[in-house]
């Protein structure tokens, strides 16, 4: 089982509509609302790939039984712990001309320290019947900064490897308790180390204490970092649609290939035809699989010097 661990839970709105037209009405021409949350995303991507998975992290209010009643509608396992304060919501607006989507962030709730130590406790539980765990996204207020720090060494203790998205204070955290994988993406990767070239910013994160790093660079697909080697997985062609969940169906099959054992080259090409079918999707954490199949075969793996995609 693979468990996703996401403090910042949401319910997710997605509007769709022929064309997004700044500072004046626009009509919808379809909504969707379901449970997100980047954790969340990866956890249903695992889920169509037939991989047992399961939910934690911090759910209140009407919100937070909005979203799990969602999970429970989807056949998501819920091991989400309970907090007195709202959850948030994100409202995504797909504009289907441009093929892109732009994107609202609600803060999120304010979580107490008896909450936290609550949420400790539960992933303690849930941790021996996990073969990896992913921490994703960011944090709600109340939550220590070093959070990610503290969740991976307590993944160690369990010899759990922990693969974390994050990014600014909540990654460079990480980095001390040595997570197995991070997966940050070009602005990230680049706002954490303040270097602008991401080969040199992707060793530092490794430098840092990562075990392996993967950062995703849009058309020029993934690079990574690892013990066994270097490489760029270059993107056959550019897909346009809705990118928002894109990152975390790449972190699904990043943490299915460390649970299985894949090579690297292996588990890049499958992260860059899972993450562009992805973006033909109309909702994160869903994925188109006749694009993913499409792709896969396509995928360029080369050794990472400098960067080579077009």
């Amino acid at each position: 089982m693979i468990l996703t661990v996401t403090l910042n839970a949401a319910l997710d709105i997605t509007y769709h509509l022929d064309r997004l037209r700044p500072h004046r009405s626009n009509r919808v021409r379809s909504v969707v609302q379901r449970a997100g949350g980047k954790g969340v995303n990866v956890s249903r991507v695992l889920h169509a790939l037939g991989q047992p998975t399961a939910v934690t992290g911090l759910a209140g209010g009407p919100t937070g039984e909005a979203l799990r009643s969602e999970l429970a509608s989807a056949g998501l396992a819920d091991r989400l712990v309970p907090i007195a304060d709202e959850s948030r919501r994100t409202v995504t607006v797909v504009d289907e001309l441009a093929g892109d989507a732009t994107i609202l962030l609600e803060p999120g709730p304010l979580v107490s320290t008896g909450e936290w130590d609550r949420f400790l406790d539960r992933l303690d539980t849930l941790l021996p019947a996990a073969q990896a765990v992913v921490f994703s996204g960011s944090l709600p207020r109340g939550v220590p900064a070093d959070a990610y720090a503290e969740l991976v060494l307590l993944a160690h203790t369990h010899g759990v490897p922990a693969v974390v998205d994050a990014d600014g204070p909540a990654l460079r955290a990480s980095l001390a308790a040595k997570p197995a994988l991070v997966k940050p993406n070009a602005d990230e990767l680049a706002a954490v180390t303040g270097l602008r070239d991401p080969v040199r910013a992707a060793h530092a994160l490794q430098g840092a204490g990562a075990k392996s790093v993967v950062a995703s660079l849009g058309p020029d697909g993934l690079i990574a970092v690892t013990p066994d080697g270097s490489w760029q997985a270059c993107v056959p062609e550019r897909l346009f649609g809705n990118p928002t969940g894109a990152g975390d169906a790449a972190v699904a099959a990043l943490t299915l290939g460390l649970v299985t054992g894949a090579s690297w080259p292996d588990r890049l090409a499958e992260a860059v035809a899972l993450s562009a079918a992805a973006v033909a999707a109309p909702l994160a954490g869903d994925f188109d699989p006749v694009v993913r199949a499409g792709l896969l075969p396509l995928v360029e793996i080369q050794p990472l010097r400098s960067l080579l995609c077009p």
